[in-house]
């Protein structure tokens, strides 16, 4: 039977056999659109007065909302307008509302990214700004510590703000447990050493770091104790279907809200599977998740559950920016030859490398089914620099990317082998419950 996998902007076509399981998110369908979906959510929040009458309880009248950056697929053309409408309605002008890019350690965005991201109308008529974790003119040390004992230094425009709102898109996240709510503001607008402590070897090496699963798990706890310190006023938890329609909100009180969303995706994009794969066939999320390797490592860790010790994993991404920030890059040159001498020398020490912690959630992938049994297919980069990414490399002509990926197929299946395949990645994450 042919499925489609997300890849780039668009999808591609590849045959598997017909005993294949193939897992998606299913979600409810929608019943009505995205911007009444928002409307109603923000007029009847968890654990909140509703977001006009907790408007009134501003410190001052500087307003931030905060939004996810361009990696994350979230349309905000699609009904932020709807919540900047709530905020001017109760008496803020629109020259003290600031739109704040939570962009964590990825790049500043550019023009194209702001219009792909909010849409010209909201570019022309609001103040935006980039967080920045390494300007430090732009970042104020707060009162409090984290859950592990950090100083906390977020963005100024955040810190300085009489309400703060924060929007984001929940889904799995082979980190958090779950994306969306606290992780707009860590790691969204903290410093550099923040996210780095954040990311650092410990955290992520801890057994409760896992996805789908909040319970115990320290990248969530340490997240979440440096979003509560920030005192947010409100939030806005979207949930996206797998043709990325807004198909719930979930708006209110940080933490309840966000659980609340949590507890919905599980049920919708989480499977519970009870029996482990040869193969596991996974995209990385299609555009723009894939638009570099550094994103990569979310499908790939997303689906270990539930392969085979030994088993395979065939990814591919579209990885049209390439392969990331140039400390991710130097770091996954340096270790091509040998990432178990990158686990030694991270751990012993506590200076943390830029991006570092991608290849240490690769390295998960690595220890359970070795880097023979990880092919990577791309048709964007060249066979020289693919073949230094810790995976089996597979490297397409352009345009030739199902060709590749259907050749290798072929070869790896016999004919008792057991395929498992997740079209849009990880998006829809395996929980094993065997």
């Amino acid at each position: 039977m042919k499925t489609s996998l997300a890849y780039g902007k668009g999808k591609i076509e590849i045959e598997v056999s017909d005993n294949s399981d193939i897992y998606e998110s299913d979600f409810p369908e929608l019943k009505i659109g995205p911007m009444e979906i928002i409307r109603q959510s923000i007029h009847n929040p968890i654990n909140s007065l509703n977001l006009q009458q907790a408007l009134k309880k501003r410190k001052n009248n500087k307003v931030v909302i905060v939004v996810s950056d361009v990696t994350r697929p979230i349309p905000y053309a699609n009904f932020l307008q709807c919540i900047l409408d709530e905020i001017e309605t109760a008496g803020i002008d629109r020259s003290n509302i600031t739109i704040l890019i939570a962009n964590g350690m990825h790049r500043i965005s550019t023009e194209n990214d702001r219009l792909e991201i909010l849409g010209i109308d909201i570019c022309n008529k609001y103040k935006i700004i980039d967080h920045d974790c390494e300007d430090k003119k732009n970042l104020l040390k707060i009162e409090g510590k984290s859950k592990f004992g950090r100083d906390i230094f977020l963005n100024r425009y955040l810190v300085e703000a009489g309400f703060k709102i924060v929007t984001g898109l929940v889904e799995p996240h082979y980190m958090a447990g779950f994306s969306g709510g606290r992780k707009s503001i860590c790691p969204g607008l903290v410093s550099l050493k923040t996210i780095q402590i954040f990311h650092g070897f410990e955290i992520l090496n801890n057994k409760k770091t896992l996805n789908a699963s909040l319970k115990d798990n320290p990248c969530h706890e340490e997240s979440l104790s440096i979003a509560k310190a920030a005192k947010i006023d409100f939030s806005v938890n979207i949930v996206l279907n797998k043709e990325r329609q807004i198909t719930n909100s979930f708006a209110g009180e940080l933490e309840t809200a966000h659980a609340a969303a949590c507890d919905f995706v599980i049920k919708y994009a989480c499977p519970k599977i009870n029996k482990e794969y040869d193969i596991v066939i996974t995209s990385s999320g299609g555009y723009p998740l894939d638009a570099t390797f550094y994103q990569v490592a979310k499908g790939i860790v997303s689906c270990m559950p539930i392969v085979k010790k030994n088993g395979v994993i065939i990814s591919i991404g579209k990885c049209s920016e390439g392969i990331g920030s140039v400390e991710y890059k130097d770091t996954m040159f340096k270790y091509s030859e040998d990432w178990r001498k990158f686990i030694r020398d991270i751990k012993a020490t506590d200076i943390v490398i830029k991006d570092q912690w991608q290849l240490q959630m690769q390295t998960h992938a690595l220890e359970k089914i070795g880097k023979s049994n990880l092919y990577f297919a791309s048709d964007t980069f060249s066979k020289s620099d693919l073949s230094k990414l810790n995976v089996n490399p597979i490297c397409a002509e352009k345009g030739k990317i199902v060709d590749a990926i259907q050749k290798l197929l072929n070869s790896l299946i016999e004919k008792n082998t057991t395929v498992a395949v997740f079209p849009d990645g990880p998006y829809c994450a395996p929980i094993e419950c065997m």
